[in-house]
Order: structure tokens, then sequence, then C-alpha cells
């Protein structure tokens, strides 16, 4: 497979929250995702390719359904995981104890699955492109600089 050829993997552009079209560039203005201030402020276009982030006015409020979606996948795997390596018994609390550190956890996972549902979302809109180098990143006709941050 040539230099050309190759293909970054999703998962790991994902994770990473990588650009989805080059799948280099970061998208994210700071790599820590608890600093609180700066957490889900995103470049304008990627560093990399160019690639705008902000595909349209308001396009990462999908993102709230996809945070669901991990929070949910997370309580559900913490649940069997509870279950098969320390077990529910009726009057022991055991459900209490498995409530508090899943709450517990999802508070403090929280700033990562809201970095993840964005790179998530942002990957299902915009394709990878192997010839990102020499095709430039298309401009998106519904952002209207002008209004840019007019909340």
């Amino acid at each position: 497979m040539t230099e050309k050829n190759r293909r970054p993997m999703y998962l790991w552009a994902v994770l990473t929250n990588r650009c989805p079209r080059c799948r280099e560039g970061k998208i994210f203005v700071t790599e820590n995702a608890y600093d609180f201030k700066n957490n889900l402020k995103m470049h304008e276009k990627c560093p990399v390719c160019g690639q705008p982030t902000e595909i349209e006015v308001g396009f990462y409020y999908g993102t709230s359904y996809v945070s669901y979606a991990l929070t949910v996948a997370y309580s559900v795997a913490t649940f069997v995981a509870w279950w098969v390596l320390l077990g529910f018994k009726l009057f022991d609390n055991s459900i209490v104890y498995w409530i508090i550190f899943n709450g517990v956890t999802l508070l403090l996972l929280q700033p990562p699955f809201m970095r993840l549902s964005r790179s998530l979302w942002l990957s299902w809109f915009v394709k990878y492109d192997s010839d990102w180098k020499e095709k430039k990143a298309s401009e998106y006709e519904r952002v209207v600089k002008e209004q840019m941050n007019n909340w």
C-alpha cells in the first residue's frame, strides 16, 4: 500500500478528536478536556486541511443525542460489569453503590463525552478525502459569517 493510499483509521481519528476529512488536524483548540474555559472551543477550520468545523448555524445541537447515547451505553456497560464482577443482592445496597459510582464517573467523564460526541457528529457529516492535499475544502453556503456567534 503506497503512502497516498494509506488511510488513517476512523476510530483513532474520532477518539483523538481529529478532523474527519484529513484525519490529521486537531479540531479542538486545547488538548485538555478538563480546561473548562476552553474545553469546547474548536478551530474555525482544520489547521491541516482547512475543513470548516462549523458546517451550518446550530450544527452541534445534534450532539446532545450522541452524548446521551454515549452516557446510556456507558451506564449499561458499568451495570453489566458491576453485575458480573461484584453482583447485585436484594438487601445489601449494591444497586445504590452502583448508582453512586455510575453518577460520579458520569460527572467526571462528561467533558470527554461532550468532545467525543462533537467529533463523532462532525465525522458523520464530513467524509474522509484521500485527495485532501490537492483539493480545497468546500465552503458551506448555510453559514452567514456576519451572523456567527450572534446568539
